[in-house]
């Protein structure tokens, strides 16, 4: 039999830069079969001559019911089976709620957790019939512990929480796990311009390697590494941490003029 019709596939969404950019380089490299899924694929484009038969990449909109399910149908298509599921594409609207608008929250939440559903509601079934697979869903710490401007973001990653959580449980007799990922905060574009300091910014390459060589994990939560558990524990049991070094987000706004006044 070929060995490359043998080897593991895995479908990672928001695959064309950041972390998840990073777990598909990595995943590749470790002999994994990947399809990447972005509304973007120019920076997978590239990697396709290097890697002609363990990448697939499919322009997906993970808001787009069709686009979904034409890609994993191809991934079906092609490679017969998918083994795990990274639901790892997410966007993040800074501004504070007063600011912000239904449509603002509406469009989080489409991406960040109905994106996560169509990709999951797509891969189960062919899962759920060999009854073997891995869910990962990865979240944030803002999820656990909140920050002044990203209430849209944080909530988005509080529903996949508890969403995972809950269908764990259903799942809990099959063969397949569902998982949250917490990624240590990391200089992506998104965290870049929130202006974090560079001292508590990992290099994206770093955690994504970290988290792909985590990939067969069926922890519940699964994370980069020790500090960031760590580091979660901290914030969830002294919350003072969190409003202490959250603090200049809330300055910033109010030293700014009303947004009628903008």
């Amino acid at each position: 039999m070929d060995h490359a019709a043998t080897r593991r596939v895995v479908v990672l969404t928001g695959a064309n830069e950041g972390i998840g950019h990073h777990m598909l380089r990595t995943l590749l490299d470790d002999g994994y079969r990947v399809a990447g899924l972005d509304i973007d694929v120019s920076n997978l484009e590239p990697l396709q001559d290097a890697h002609p038969d363990s990448l697939r990449y499919h322009e997906c909109d993970v808001t787009s019911d069709a686009d979904v399910q034409a890609a994993v149908d191809a991934v079906l298509d092609e490679w017969g089976r998918i083994d795990i599921l990274v639901n790892n594409a997410a966007i993040l609207h800074f501004g504070f709620f007063e600011d912000q608008t239904l449509d603002d929250a509406n469009t989080v939440f489409d991406v960040n957790v109905f994106g996560y559903l169509r990709t999951i509601h797509a891969v189960l079934p062919h899962m759920r019939a060999r009854n073997v697979g891995i869910i990962h869903n990865v979240s944030s710490g803002v999820g656990l512990v909140g920050n002044p401007g990203l209430t849209g973001y944080g909530a988005s990653k509080g529903a996949i929480e508890a969403f995972t959580k809950s269908l764990r449980l259903e799942l809990q007799d099959t063969g397949v796990a569902v998982t949250v990922m917490h990624p240590r905060l990391a200089a992506t574009r998104s965290a870049l311009d929130l202006g974090y300091p560079d001292s508590q910014l990992r290099d994206p390459t770093d955690v994504g390697r970290k988290l792909a060589r985590k990939i067969e994990s069926r922890k519940p939560v699964v994370f980069t590494d020790r500090v960031t558990r760590l580091g979660l524990w901290a914030a969830q049991r002294f919350p003072f941490l969190v409003r202490r070094g959250t603090r200049r987000f809330v300055e910033e706004h109010e030293a700014a003029p009303p947004a009628d006044a903008r």
